[in-house]
């Protein structure tokens, strides 16, 4: 077991594979194309490639074919074996002398309180998906959530399809604005209950922890801003991409959150972009 340890350890050494192994951590549950991999972290194909099976034969990662591509994401039974080696007292009962962070999650495994919650939702540019949420979250179940996004590149202006897509369905969006995600990681700002991701990009980011351990997720979907062809055809990609967020948001709000434990609270969180699709 201690040879099996030392093994996976000297894999994650070497900076670009422990890159990888963090990304696909970042992603789980999810599973990423090797090229989305390459891309992710300006790497090569071939030398992805490389780093891929070096932390597949470790069994840090798992890899599953999907047709003609290879789908690669993150093996937790192995990950968990790797910090319980290194940690093994904190699995003892010992939760003070993990990391603060892991012992700070030890202790609240417990039910979520009644509250209400702050809930952050993150894009690259906060212009479109990330600013849809945050609205479609405050109107819709604003006595319960407290919704804020944004972006982690700096931009300055909302969509201007987004904002009609909004204005059609009733919202204000008179309050809206771009923000970068500095503005909530400073140490005024409201400590997160829930972060997600609505794109790939950002989800693939690497970022500082967030105060109070907040439970994520990622909901990650076609960027209609991309869209191309008509404005008619564009107005369709930007009708689509809030029906996706409306699914999911309420799928959200309906959990039985007093009753749930962090632990399961998480699965569900992971399990709702999976159930939920872009609709029509």
């Amino acid at each position: 077991m201690e040879s099996l340890l030392t093994d996976r350890l000297a894999t994650l050494s070497h900076p670009q594979r422990l890159a990888v192994f963090r990304l696909l951590m970042r992603r789980c549950p999810d599973e990423l194309p090797a090229g989305e991999i390459a891309e992710a972290l300006d790497l090569k194909a071939s030398t992805a490639s490389v780093y891929l099976s070096a932390l597949t034969q470790a069994g840090l990662i798992s890899q599953r074919r999907d047709g003609t591509r290879l789908l690669y994401g993150v093996n937790l039974d192995t990950a968990r074996e790797v910090v319980a080696g290194l940690f093994v007292d904190c699995c003892r009962g010992r939760a003070d002398l993990c990391p603060p962070q892991f012992s700070d999650l030890l202790r609240s495994t417990s039910p979520m309180t009644d509250k209400t919650f702050n809930v952050l939702f993150v894009c690259t540019g906060n212009s479109a998906r990330s600013i849809m949420a945050e609205t479609i979250l405050r109107d819709k179940i604003g006595d319960k959530f407290t919704a804020y996004s944004a972006g982690t590149a700096h931009r300055s202006e909302l969509n201007p399809f987004a904002v009609e897509m909004l204005k059609s369905k009733g919202h204000d969006v008179s309050l809206l604005r771009s923000k970068n995600i500095d503005e909530f990681q400073s140490a005024d700002a409201p400590q997160m209950d829930f972060i997600f991701t609505v794109c790939d990009r950002a989800a693939n980011e690497e970022c500082p922890a967030w105060p109070g351990q907040p439970v994520s997720g990622h909901w990650g979907m076609p960027d209609p801003v991309k869209a191309e062809g008509t404005d008619a055809e564009k107005r369709l990609a930007f009708h689509q991409t809030y029906g996706a967020l409306h699914n999911r948001i309420m799928a959200f709000s309906a959990l039985s959150f007093e009753s749930l434990d962090r632990g399961s609270l998480q699965k569900r969180v992971d399990e709702i972009s999976k159930e939920t699709a872009i609709q029509e």
